[in-house]
């Protein structure tokens, strides 16, 4: 048995909300304890030794009124020195916490109806629900209900405080639109069969240093049947999940090891008591959700507008500014998405050139490209595992990029993580890049970034190409803007990364390969 799943034999991982409190007071944490601080939300922030706290914070249904905005930006600003993440789970995240603020913030944050709990651990993580939902006239049925009984029934419950890792879900409803329930636990798709509205199911999505998407449980279940399922796959998995490698601790790995089939038996005869209704597949998003970018119309007669935050990033005056449009302009809401970015809803046609031109005074211009599509973890700056830096890095590759290839007319997608762990999906990009180090004869240790090719959350459905050799951190720009040149002038019309780079081969895109041919360009 791992130490961590020895604590939480000793200590059921909820009870650190009664501990933290006593922590706060003393002024330390219980060293033999502080794995459990991730049941709360709260990760100790890099380096350890200096005793500053990160903090992950759900958005149930990835909706919240301007006010809270208001109120999270100010807490940022009072107790995290100015830093405000969005995260690729659409969540908040707060940096340079201490622990003798962290009940000050929980006390804070609850009228919000915002909660780091069960935002990290072995537990159910926050529900990913479409942010979507309820306004793009092409959604099958508007989602967030059905996701705040899903936040409200299985994150936080005590029931689903141990299981064997952590736990993603995801619930949404514009098919053409949305792929994310290809890397979550799992995923609920909306469609409609015969008519009658329902669920696709997917199961054991996960990425990590071993990635594997989902798989189709073979079901279409009504939207009442949502939060049972839900809690049945849940419980299945706790109960069968491996406990003693956890590495190999995901849904995904007892997904492969029993076939989806026999899973689907356990849930329906061990935990549901009867069979479920089998179904066909919905149809699948050409690009998994990254086209979903700038002004878009809602089934209303109003719009939506998707605002790139740059890899997640928002300052507390860049975001009250953006509650200020939202009750201007909208009707005092906004939104985050998986990909880092947020939505400003319920805006006027008539409204829409003044919303523009305050957003690019915000330098949030709705009328983006790259900037939209690229995602960076957290990196070396905070986090205790990363490898290199990367919000600094991936931003100034936009910087370098984005007006270049702002007349690509497909999205592209590059993802950058710091680590193996794929905190930001680098197995499903277009350009995926995973941290490494790389150590010299002589004991120097260089930044370098392996890639994965042409992955992808849409149509194609599979894991980029992991390509030889690797691209030194300081080359980034120059490997970056060489492959989306090539792609720019030599695509078909209306043809797709994943298409194009198949159609020529991905070892084309080498590291080496593209860099030496830079390089020699030079020289000649």
């Amino acid at each position: 048995m791992s130490d961590i799943e020895a604590l939480k034999k000793e200590v059921p991982p909820f009870q650190i909300f009664d501990l933290i409190p006593q922590y706060a007071a003393q002024g330390f944490i219980d060293p033999e304890r502080i794995d459990l601080l991730k049941w709360a939300g709260v990760y100790p922030q890099r380096p350890q030794e200096d005793g500053f706290l990160m903090m992950r914070v759900r958005v149930p249904a990835a909706e919240f009124s301007s006010a809270t905005m208001r109120e999270v930006a100010n807490i940022a600003e009072e107790y995290g020195r100015g830093f405000l993440d969005v995260t690729d789970r659409q969540a908040f995240q707060f940096h340079w916490l201490t622990i003798d603020k962290i009940p000050q913030i929980f006390d804070r944050l609850a009228p919000l109806g915002l909660h780091p709990k069960g935002a990290c651990g072995d537990t159910v993580r926050a529900v990913i629900a479409s942010p979507l939902a309820g306004l793009d006239a092409r959604e099958i049925i508007d989602v967030r209900p059905l996701a705040h009984a899903m936040e409200g029934t299985l994150t936080g419950n005590p029931e689903f405080q141990d299981l064997p890792r952590k736990f993603k879900m995801s619930i949404t409803a514009v098919p053409e639109l949305e792929g994310i329930h290809m890397i979550n636990d799992i995923g609920f798709l909306a469609h409609k069969v015969n008519g009658e509205v329902g669920f696709d199911v997917w199961v054991g999505g996960g990425l990590g240093a071993v990635a594997h998407l989902s798989k189709r449980l073979g079901v279409f279940i009504r939207p009442e049947e949502v939060v049972e399922v839900g809690q049945a796959i849940t419980a299945a998995y706790r109960d069968h999940g491996y406990r003693q490698n956890r590495k190999k601790s995901r849904l995904k790995f007892l997904i492969k090891d029993l076939g989806v089939e026999k899973f689907r038996e356990i849930v329906e005869n061990d935990y549901l008591g009867r069979k479920l209704t089998d179904g066909p597949a919905a149809p699948t998003a050409r690009f998994g959700g990254n086209d979903v970018l700038g002004v878009n119309p809602q089934a209303d007669g109003l719009n939506y507008v998707v605002v790139a935050t740059t890899v997640g990033r928002i300052n507390p005056e860049k975001a009250r500014a953006l509650a200020d449009l939202a009750d201007r302009y909208g009707k005092g809401v906004l939104r985050t998405t998986a990909f880092q970015n947020m939505v400003l809803p319920h805006v006027a046609t008539a409204d829409l050139d003044a919303v523009t031109a305050a957003l690019s005074e915000l330098e949030l211009a709705p009328k983006t490209t790259l900037r939209g599509t690229t995602i960076a973890c957290t990196g070396s700056q905070f986090c205790r595992l990363a490898l290199t830096e990367t919000k600094a890095r991936t931003a100034n590759l936009i910087d370098h990029i984005e007006a270049k290839f702002s007349g690509l007319d497909v999205p592209f997608t590059i993802n950058l993580t710091g680590c193996s762990n794929a905190c930001t999906r680098y197995q499903v990009a277009d350009l995926g890049f995973m941290g490494a180090n790389k150590t010299d004869k002589d004991g120097t240790v260089h930044e370098v970034f392996n890639v994965h090719l042409a992955g992808s959350i849409g149509q194609a459905h599979r894991t980029g190409t992991k390509l030889k050799g690797a691209v030194p951190a300081e080359s980034l720009n120059e490997y970056t803007d060489a492959v989306l040149s090539e792609f720019q002038a030599n695509k078909q019309p209306g043809e797709s990364f994943v298409e194009y780079s198949d159609r020529i081969g991905h070892e084309h895109f080498a590291p080496d390969a593209v860099l030496g041919a830079l390089r020699g360009a030079v020289t000649a």
